[in-house]
């Protein structure tokens, strides 16, 4: 028993794995090609003015993203570098999924599955509103590309057409590892190498889902349901109020409708209110936007997107004559959330 561990598993043991393995990779394979699909082919998302470009769904992913933060604040803050990077993004997307769906170089494409998958899971494993959505795209991905790596890709492929009508490209060690076929090592150390895989996309997984969920102790959270802003560098002066608000939760296909901005006084008598009506015609010239998300007033409110962060600037003759003082400066939500942030002249 101990001599045959130290041997390698022979073609037909692949073979069946890698046919086994065949639904995971037409369905995994076409939930990244169908990415490309539904940004060139049956819509336009890489257009930068079009509604749905695809650079503001990356800019939701911002404000909780695990470990990547600074990489999408760079490509955020550089839109045309960003404009390359979702259309490079996009085509790795179409050239990996059709690649794996046809089971051409099975074991590179299950590299770039894994890649991708990865890239999901640290943006936007946070996301989700009934239940996990992204961090399961994710974390799954990632078992599937780990997966198929191992098994290369059966009969039903372009890999298996190759070795059997190109009998010498078995030989090449280079094939072995990029496409299918026997992996040249012995079955004991195939062991050890899919036992330390699967333990490691474990701890990925419990530890993704603990971070972003608290799904492995204590409590659970969401933060894709409420939204939530974050004020900051609030300055009173020349008779105008400026500060910056930030979205980092909430759900990410629809904005925060802010209906009111009033600057109180500390016994709650209010110095200057906005409602609804006049945030939705808050001009457009004092609203300075960081990303490509954009504040920007609407029907009824002032619209926040998650992700988007803006310096507002409000000028009004109340704030002309006011003493020095620690006011508060309160922002309302549609929902009746409410975020307040002191501010001193």
């Amino acid at each position: 028993m101990k001599s045959q561990e130290l041997k390698s598993y022979d073609g037909h043991s692949y073979e069946l794995a890698g046919l086994f393995s065949l639904a995971l990779r037409l369905v995994a394979g076409w939930t990244y090609f169908s990415a490309f699909w539904r940004r060139l082919v049956l819509e336009n998302k890489l257009d930068p003015d079009a509604p749905g470009y695809i650079g503001e769904k990356f800019n939701h992913f911002l404000p909780n993203a695990l470990g990547i933060q600074p990489m999408i604040e760079y490509l955020l803050l550089n839109p045309d570098i960003l404009w390359i990077a979702m259309t490079v993004f996009t085509l790795v997307e179409a050239v990996v999924g059709l690649l794996f769906m046809l089971g051409l170089f099975t074991r590179l494409m299950s590299v770039g599955v894994f890649g991708l998958a990865m890239g999901i899971l640290l943006g936007a494993g946070w996301i989700g509103t009934t239940c996990l959505d992204e961090w399961q795209i994710g974390i799954l991905g990632i078992a599937v590309g780990f997966t198929v790596f191992l098994s290369g890709s059966g009969r039903y492929s372009l890999d298996y057409y190759l070795m059997k009508n190109h009998p010498s490209i078995n030989e090449k060690p280079w094939f072995s590892w990029l496409a299918s076929g026997v992996i040249p090592i012995k079955a004991n150390v195939l062991h050890k190498l899919v036992l330390g895989g699967s333990l490691a996309i474990l701890f990925i997984t419990l530890l993704t889902n603990q971070v972003f969920h608290g799904g492995v102790w204590g409590t659970l959270h969401n933060k894709s349901v409420k939204p939530k802003l974050e004020l900051s560098k609030p300055q009173l002066e020349n008779g105008s109020l400026e500060f910056t608000v930030f979205r980092v939760e909430g759900v990410d296909v629809y904005g925060s409708w802010l209906i009111g901005i009033a600057l109180e006084e500390p016994n709650g008598e209010a110095v200057l209110e906005l409602d609804g009506k006049e945030l939705a015609a808050f001009p457009e010239s004092q609203i300075a936007n960081t990303y490509v998300t954009k504040v920007k007033p609407g029907a009824h409110s002032l619209i926040i997107p998650l992700g988007g962060k803006a310096r507002l600037r409000i000028e009004d003759t109340s704030l002309t004559s006011l003493n020095k003082n620690e006011y508060r400066l309160r922002l309302t939500d549609i929902s009746g959330a409410e975020w307040t942030i002191p501010v001193y002249k």
